[in-house]
């Protein structure tokens, strides 16, 4: 360690990160005192690195990190994650950002203040590339003044923000390039019925928890889309084509409309999600490029409302992963297996039931002969604590129909995940 050159200790102590961790190798001796000062790049503050901070005041763990902080003259990351602690007194919470902000590229800022500190007016017009910001209360945003000319990523959570400030952000953020927004109250004017969101150079969306009756998402670079946790009306996508990745999970939506951007889709995952099934079908079985789809989890009643495997292979020819988890009737069993057309690129299939039944075991059959080429198979189910002598022998010959299957397949190494 002694012939360890300075910088070196300095990346040692930036990927141990936590601040307690650091504190206690920098004492060590002066080598490691300099490098912390001079050559530290990243450091965090979280209770999940030491829950002592739980049991100090507010007070003192202001003062812990202000002194710890201000030990540093190079920060490019700073990490604060104590959203459980009482609200910060502003006035040290401002002189940390002050003081780095000249060289910090990345800041997670987890933390509540009285009174509100705004990033905007601490952060602007420097060196920003990534901002994690919680609990926010985001006031008016002058675009002209609050620039952030290197900001590629923004998480904003449980912030608090009018959608025309939302906007007014984005245009500050000409390179920004991937929007969280997680559990963030948007209000709309009484002069609009529909969010808007408009970024020029946007490739990635999250958006979690947010409800709102129409919301129009205008981003020609989009990639990708995740949507969770969420309730909508009305949901429309305007961009040049360029979506690879839709993700949709525990959603609720009347009309989904991404216009003609399914052309080079290449994911599909879908789960607990509530649509019109037929428009969804349509709009992405254009996506003839589509590598990966997976509907799982899904309530249908009707034949119109599921998917069948003629559907999926003809519209899919590249698919190279399936995975399917919905309930099927006799009749849907039918539908769902309609067709002849194989499924040849398939090399990875995923199954499941939300509780096992007579059909399960057919409807893995019809589809592994549908699939000359699998490679993997990856069986879900969930078996009920109270059983009676019927859910025993369901469970029975369920078992004795995988063995005789397995022993046919013997080509596909196959995995069972029961809960």
């Amino acid at each position: 360690m002694e012939s360890l050159p300075v910088e070196v200790v300095g990346n040692i102590l930036s990927h141990v990160a936590a601040a307690r961790d650091v504190v206690v190798a920098s004492a060590a001796c002066r080598k490691w005192r300099e490098a912390a000062r001079h050559h530290l790049h990243s450091l965090r503050f979280s209770y999940a690195d030491w829950p002592v901070y739980r049991e100090l005041s507010v007070s003192q763990c202001e003062i812990l990190m202000t002194q710890t902080i201000l030990q540093t003259n190079c920060l490019q990351e700073l990490s604060i994650c104590m959203s459980s602690v009482d609200e910060f007194s502003a006035a040290p919470v401002i002189a940390w950002l002050m003081f780095t902000r000249e060289t910090l590229k990345s800041l997670t800022y987890m933390i509540q203040t009285k009174p509100n500190v705004n990033i905007l007016e601490r952060c602007g017009r420097h060196k920003l590339e990534n901002l994690v910001w919680g609990f926010a209360c985001i006031p008016t945003v002058d675009p002209s003044i609050q620039k952030f000319p290197s900001l590629v990523s923004l998480s904003l959570n449980r912030a608090a923000v009018s959608a025309l400030d939302l906007n007014m952000l984005l245009s500050a953020c000409p390179k920004l390039e991937s929007l969280s927004l997680v559990n963030t109250e948007i209000t709309l004017s009484d002069a609009q019925s529909t969010m808007e969101i408009n970024s020029a150079s946007l490739k990635t969306i999250f958006i979690e928890g947010l409800s709102v009756d129409n919301i129009m998402l205008e981003a020609e670079k989009l990639e990708n889309l995740f949507l969770r946790d969420s309730t909508f009306e009305h949901f429309v996508l305007m961009s040049k084509g360029c979506l690879r990745l839709l993700r949709i999970d525990d959603v609720s939506i009347i009309q989904l409309d991404i216009g003609e951007s399914t052309d080079l889709l290449e994911v599909v995952d879908i789960s607990v999600f509530t649509i019109m099934w037929p428009r969804f079908y349509q709009m992405i079985s254009r996506a003839s490029k589509l590598k990966k789809l997976r509907l799982w989890g899904l309530p249908f009643d009707a034949e119109e409302e599921v998917m069948d495997l003629e559907t999926i292979a003809v519209s899919f020819p590249c698919l190279s992963r399936l995975a399917l988890n919905y309930d099927l009737g006799d009749g849907l069993y039918r539908h769902a297996m309609r067709g002849s057309s194989l499924l040849e690129k398939v090399v990875v299939l995923e199954l499941g039931v939300s509780t096992i039944h007579d059909l399960f075991a057919p409807w893995i059959a019809g589809i592994l002969e549908r699939c000359p080429n699998l490679k993997r198979l990856v069986v879900y189910g969930e078996v009920s604590q109270a059983k009676s002598r019927e859910d025993y022998q369901v469970i029975g010959r369920f078992t004795t129909f995988m063995v005789d299957l397995m022993r046919k397949f013997s080509h596909v190494d196959v995995k069972f995940e029961f809960s």
